[in-house]
């Protein structure tokens, strides 16, 4: 649909619906009819709608007897699909993005110079230039940046950058002398400060060695909090998401979303997993969803490794770009086995990041330790998660079936990583690398999302990686096992039904069916057909209302 097109059909829209509205507010039922998917594999002419749920599914003539300010006609080649789930995002982390200096797209180390000292300018001679973005891969210097890259150009203040996928940072070297860093600063445990060969700080810092400069960084107020939840919801939904599955979340922003929802501020559904140290605050208060399920607790994310593009996932085996490297372990068997035994017993669901294969492997085998000894029905109940599940041994893949486990997976990541995960693991491991198709063929409940911000965080990207299993330009790569692509079905249960499965939600979202949330997701043309920027997201509607 061109630009001029899409403006008209969002005008005629627009006559009917706006914002936290919907022609519900005025008619007892209303109707959409068009192009409507109303599951994986199925569609209908029509849906109606009473006050937030879906009332009856079917051909055109249910609109018949509504009167016309009571029906929303989708516009022609428009496509409807149930409500769409982020399986795996950081809501406040989305906001922050927007609200901060934003290096995505950065496509070198002097383009990220001459960004940083643009923002250096604007800010006052003390504050401290934080930013999160970049992404080296691709880049000509062929290498991450350096503090004594950032001191070309800020000097005078501490710079903080923070990787994508938020496992490392580049810091300069104001920021290094403030925290105290030093060639004697030992490496935290689970983390890593990068080194020259005199035993230098580089000024990047990787996983658990980022809290070193936790007091240079911008301060997280309640204020600042809500306002980056609510940019964050807000952007989540702009891009034609109904829902989010929220990692790491602090306890305090769950407060803030009951908030922001029953003031009517809230236009996505929330489904938060919180911070390790909130277990014992979660089996206290309980986890459970506001009435309306806009706001739910459900449990606790924990990680095992870091990311790939930092060399933080943990393999068994070396590197292959760099020997002697096997990433890092963040959690112990003794304290991890211990903490999902007691969220077990206390009803709370667990997931935990997971990159590497042996990452992958620790992990199912110490979720094996507390489900193992329970017989199918119950091992499976209380629906586990694998956050990524990126690398794992194609030997290891039919446990997550067999005990019940969630791979909890972002088909962007593997568009971006094929550019260098190759180079990282060596074509052996690429077998279980992203292995989307497989999982579904081992009959797991794999789940969809984007973890924005590290990445976009369009369902756009995430459909067409799914799917094409190319880059955005086309680019699949040597070996990059295209068999791994998702169908079209398979794709819509990603962010559909099974993510309403893996938050206990599948009797009443994921499809769009008689007593079902009326939660749907309207692109202006076919996500699967075209190309990914070929469509745009029209509307959401979460509970009935236009959002």
């Amino acid at each position: 649909m061109t630009y001029s097109l899409l403006s008209v059909a969002m005008a005629a829209m627009s006559s009917v619906l706006s914002a936290g509205s919907a022609p519900g507010d005025t008619c007892e039922s209303w109707a959409m009819t068009g192009d409507i998917r109303t599951a994986p594999g199925e569609a209908a002419e029509a849906v109606l709608i009473s006050g937030e749920r879906v009332t009856a599914v079917g051909d055109a003539s249910l609109a018949d007897a509504l009167p016309a300010e009571c029906v929303v006609a989708l516009p022609e080649g428009a496509v409807a699909l149930p409500g769409l789930h982020d399986g795996h995002a950081h809501l406040l982390g989305v906001g922050l993005r927007e609200m901060t200096l934003n290096l995505e797209g950065t496509t070198s180390i002097a383009e990220l110079q001459t960004r940083i000292k643009s923002a250096a300018a604007e800010l006052d001679k003390c504050e401290t230039l934080y930013g999160r973005g970049w992404i080296e891969t691709g880049w000509p210097e062929g290498r991450m940046p350096t503090a004594a890259d950032l001191d070309k150009v800020v000097k005078d203040r501490p710079v903080i950058l923070v990787r994508a996928d938020g496992h490392a940072m580049v810091v300069n070297t104001m920021a290094l002398k403030r925290a105290g860093i030093t060639k004697d600063t030992a490496d935290p445990e689970g983390g890593r400060v990068e080194r020259d060969e005199k035993g230098k700080a580089t000024g990047l810092l990787i996983d658990m060695a980022m809290p070193l400069v936790d007091d240079l960084l911008p301060k997280l107020d309640e204020d600042r909090r809500r306002e980056g939840l609510k940019v964050g919801a807000e952007k989540m939904a702009s891009l034609g998401w109904t829902g989010v599955h929220n990692m790491s979340v602090n306890p305090e922003d769950v407060v803030i979303l009951k908030e922001m929802s029953a003031a009517g501020e809230l236009p996505v559904r929330v489904f938060n997993y919180l911070v390790p140290g909130a277990l014992d605050q979660v089996i206290e208060q309980g986890t459970g969803c506001t009435d309306d399920d806009m706001v739910c607790t459900n449990g606790i994310k924990f990680y095992v490794d870091g990311a790939l593009g930092s060399r933080g996932a943990l393999l068994f085996h070396d590197y292959a770009d760099q020997p002697g490297k096997r990433g890092l372990q963040l959690m112990q068997k003794e304290d991890a086995v211990e903490a999902f035994q007691k969220a077990y017993e206390n009803k709370v669901q667990v997931t935990t990041h997971a990159i590497g294969d042996k990452g992958n492997f620790l992990v199912l085998d110490w979720y094996k330790r507390v489900l193992g000894e329970l017989d199918a029905t119950e091992r499976k109940a209380p629906r586990w998660r694998i956050e990524h599940a990126q690398i794992v041994r194609p030997n290891d893949i039919p446990r997550f079936a067999f005990y019940g486990i969630t791979p909890s997976m972002q088909p962007s990541h593997a568009i971006g990583d094929l550019f260098f995960a190759p180079a990282r693991l060596g074509e052996q491991r690429l077998l279980g690398a992203y292995a989307w198709g497989r999982f579904f063929e081992n009959g797991a409940n794999v789940v969809g999302g984007s973890d924005a911000p590290v990445e976009k965080g369009d369902p756009r990207i995430e459909i067409f990686a799914a799917t094409k299993r190319k880059a955005l330009d086309g680019t699949q790569g040597e070996n990059w096992h295209p068999e791994e692509a998702v169908t079209e079905e398979q794709a819509i249960a990603m962010f559909t039904t099974n993510a309403a499965y893996a938050v206990f939600k599948e009797d009443r979202l994921g499809r769009l069916a008689e007593g079902f949330y009326a939660d749907i997701s309207v692109f202006s043309g076919d996500p699967f057909e075209t190309d990914w920027n070929a469509t745009n997201a029209l509307m959401t509607v979460v509970g009935g209302k236009v959002r």
